[in-house]
């Protein structure tokens, strides 16, 4: 009689809580690691989780010797993180948790606009003063946005920004059915009351809002990013605001992160700082952690992956 199929390793690149994988009990041998300790265990894994999707252990790790696993996982919509050149050229199958955070952020987006366009965050700060002062508010039907990135989340932030009635534009990698081309961005910005940065990291996007792009924008238009923060060169927004090029902005993603104490990033006029949350609504590291546990299943089954990412462009293809 033959000897059973070996079961896979699965290694878990560890943050905390820990994802649920208790389906996968009796069919993988689960192994966990840090960033300290995902170099020695790499060789032996036959697909790596990035639970840990804050992580560069990865890039660090990957280019040493020995067996890599065959496919890697990554519980996060972008993989900047994890893809370096040894990665990218190998046979390793690459796959994200795209799905997961499209409507979040949507929402989180959504927010933004009418508590800029309403002026909240002044309303909060006179109540904390208990002055009572009367003040105009922005309409935010009939106004235009540009939605820069046609993946998934930036397709959701376009449809939910037009349930409000705003006119939005949307602009991909290159133009489409209902997508415009890089070509056609300035123009855009320059007739948008918001800029939506929902672009993945690449080379062509990488410091994409300089201090040009944030002069081509109107002085009442307002700046949202829910991107990656390295889209943004940080320094020409700060100029932009405080030399009221552009009325607002709003970060949910930065260069670096958490953002340190005495950036000056926490004091700047008319920008809202959140802490990479605009995706993580209640419940959002099971749904990480199910995703998986189905992809793991058809990966055993021998079955495509979903989400697989094109290594060499870092997303997922698709409009």
């Amino acid at each position: 009689m033959a000897d059973p199929a070996p079961v896979p390793t699965l290694l878990v690149l560890d943050a905390d809580p820990l994802p649920r994988l208790g389906r996968l009990t009796g069919r993988a041998r689960i192994e966990h690691a840090n960033e300290s300790t995902l170099a020695a265990r790499l060789p032996y894994a036959d697909v790596l989780l990035v639970w840990d999707f804050t992580s560069h252990a990865v890039r660090a790790a990957w280019p040493g010797e020995g067996p890599r696993p065959r496919w890697v996982h990554t519980a996060s919509a972008g993989v900047d993180h994890l893809l370096c050149p040894e990665l990218a050229a190998s046979e390793t199958v690459v796959t994200n948790a795209r799905g997961i955070f499209d409507q979040p952020i949507a929402e989180y987006v959504a927010s933004l606009v009418l508590a800029m366009a309403k002026d909240l965050p002044r309303t909060w700060d006179l109540q904390r003063e208990r002055t009572w002062r009367h003040r105009e508010s922005q309409r935010v039907a009939g106004t235009r946005a540009c939605v820069v990135g046609s993946g998934p989340i930036g397709r959701a932030i376009a449809r939910t920004l037009r349930a409000l009635d705003v006119k939005t534009a949307l602009v991909g990698r290159a133009p489409a059915t209902g997508i415009h081309g890089p070509e056609d961005l300035d123009r855009l910005m320059a007739r948008a009351d918001w800029v939506i940065a929902a672009a993945p990291l690449t080379e062509t996007t990488y410091g994409m809002f300089d201090h040009r792009r944030f002069g081509v924008m109107q002085p009442s238009a307002r700046f949202v990013n829910v991107g990656r923060g390295q889209l943004v060169v940080e320094e020409a927004l700060v100029e932009a605001l405080a030399k009221r090029w552009i009325a607002g902005a709003a970060l949910d993603v930065f260069a670096a992160e958490p953002l340190g104490h005495d950036s000056p990033l926490w004091q700047v006029p008319n920008l809202i700082v959140s802490p990479h949350m605009s995706g993580d609504t209640v419940g959002w590291r099971d749904e990480l952690g199910a995703q998986f546990v189905e992809s793991y299943e058809r990966w055993e089954a021998g079955r495509p992956l979903p989400n697989v990412v094109d290594k060499q462009r870092g997303y997922v293809p698709g409009r």
